[in-house]
């Protein structure tokens, strides 16, 4: 039988899974919090210069604060000719999850989702207390650039293993629960940033949740779609069997079909590299469409976001609503991929907030769309490269503003038609509601043992149906 088949049998999403599942999606939160840690911690407080005649150049500058803030700006004298040290920080972040989002992606496709998923958790915790416990800013920058690394790596393959684990029918499912616990993690760190004013004290809480979410991960078992991808068919049917023994169900004979040498780990497979991604024709197109999906996403989400935030009010209640705006939008993505990736996009001209909504959930499906079409074997790499093109848009998306010196509608005409542009080739791609997921490459380049996998998951449905 094939993974599908063997999915009907240990169950699709079955009490384990739920349970796994759970725990991966849970770790968003701690990965949220990192990722919004700077908002908070670089927070800059009203002050006033003094003057002075003569300020020695080996003294502090001659500022004092009148808003009652701890933060690393009070603490190291980040305002004036320091003031870009902040930003510099954040950057750092997502340099780290650019470099993370290409290192990862691949290692895990090579090595292995649970090696590589933990190895980075473990090491996010440490240079997370690192942030927190930092004696200067140079150590404090370091850090975040290197907690950016881990959570950019680890982001991936924590998304790839909520799907792995269940059948196919729930990917999206799965994808979209770790988008919306992400969203609501913002939403929880504005509140913990409420209730904890110290940065260190903040970075610490913040981070120590990470250790929890670590110490729940270690019994987590290796992905079985990618044991069957590697041809390590054996250890993918004990983990099966694992599962199902956890489900409650009964399989004893669960064997997994060993022909085709993509199944066996002969060359085809071992070959596989994030080099496929260039050279084999489907997987061509489909990168370099994703890649200016992606990208058209990230500008249109962070352009529209930096606008949003320039906002009075509570700092702690604008970075909840930062996360809390974006729930409504995730159930969109349970509807036909293709279809919604065009419409979503295409809708953020016609109202700024409609189009934060919309956008966050063409974002959400990106990522599960992206894993669809990517086989099992090199699902991570793509989602990397994707990832990187993502980050591009990100660090490109704060200049956006500046169009308006041009004329004070040339931000939205980019949003418009970087958008307009994502949506009309996202049509080139192919459907993959209720279609099997490929496991290998030579799954992806044989149209007729595709539709062999469809009829028979087709059938499946089917039997289930008559037994029901």
């Amino acid at each position: 039988m094939d993974l599908e088949e063997a999915f009907q049998i240990v169950g699709e999403f079955g009490p384990y899974q739920r349970r796994a599942v759970t725990v991966l999606v849970l770790t968003q939160v701690y990965m949220a919090c990192q990722s919004m840690l700077i908002v908070l911690v670089g927070s800059t407080p009203e002050y006033r210069t003094e003057q002075q005649d003569i300020v020695p150049s080996s003294q502090q500058p001659a500022v004092t604060f009148t808003e009652d803030i701890d933060s690393i700006v009070t603490e190291w004298f980040l305002v004036k000719q320091q003031a870009y040290k902040v930003s510099l920080a954040g950057s750092l972040f997502f340099a780290g999850l650019l470099v993370g989002n290409v290192v990862f992606g691949p290692l895990s496709d090579k090595i292995g989702r649970r090696p590589v998923y933990l190895t980075g958790l473990f090491f996010e915790v440490i240079f997370g207390y690192v942030t927190a416990l930092a004696p200067s800013y140079e150590v404090f920058a370091v850090s975040r650039l290197l907690v950016g690394l881990m959570n950019g790596g680890i982001g991936l393959v924590c998304f790839v293993l909520t799907q792995e684990y269940v059948g196919k029918s729930y990917w999206a499912m799965t994808g979209t629960l770790a988008s919306m616990t992400f969203a609501v993690g913002i939403a929880l760190f504005g509140a913990l940033g409420y209730f904890i004013r110290p940065w260190r004290n903040l970075a610490t809480a913040a981070n120590s949740s990470g250790v929890l979410f670590f110490l729940l991960s270690v019994t987590l078992p290796e992905s079985p779609r990618w044991l069957y991808s590697q041809g390590r068919t054996e250890q993918a049917e004990e983990v099966l069997r694992y599962m199902a023994l956890r489900n409650g169900n009964a399989a004893k004979h669960l064997v997994l079909q060993r022909v085709g040498t993509a199944r066996t780990g002969n060359h085809s497979n071992r070959g596989t590299s994030v080099l496929q991604l260039a050279i084999h024709p489907v997987l061509r197109l489909r990168t370099m469409v994703l890649m200016y999906v992606w990208y058209a996403c990230s500008l249109v989400y962070y352009g529209l976001t930096l606008g949003a935030s320039e906002t009075s009010g509570s700092r702690y209640l604008n970075v909840a609503m930062y996360g809390l705006v974006e729930l409504p939008a995730y159930p969109l993505s349970e509807i036909n991929r293709c279809a919604v990736l065009f419409w979503t996009l295409l809708s953020v001209t016609s109202l700024a907030l409609l189009g934060k909504l919309m956008v966050s959930a063409a974002f959400n499906i990106a990522y599960v769309y992206t894993s669809e079409l990517y086989p099992t074997v090199i699902r991570n790499a793509g989602l990397g490269v994707c990832s990187m093109s993502c980050r591009v848009g990100g660090i490109l998306a704060p200049f956006v503003p500046s169009m308006r010196a041009l004329h004070s509608s040339m931000p939205f005409t980019v949003f418009c038609l970087s958008g307009l542009s994502a949506g009309c080739l996202g049509l080139l791609l192919p459907e993959t509601l209720n279609r099997p997921a490929a496991e290998t490459l030579e799954e992806l380049s044989s149209p007729t043992h595709s539709r062999v996998l469809e009829s028979k998951v087709t059938q499946n449905r089917k039997t289930r149906k008559t037994e029901r």
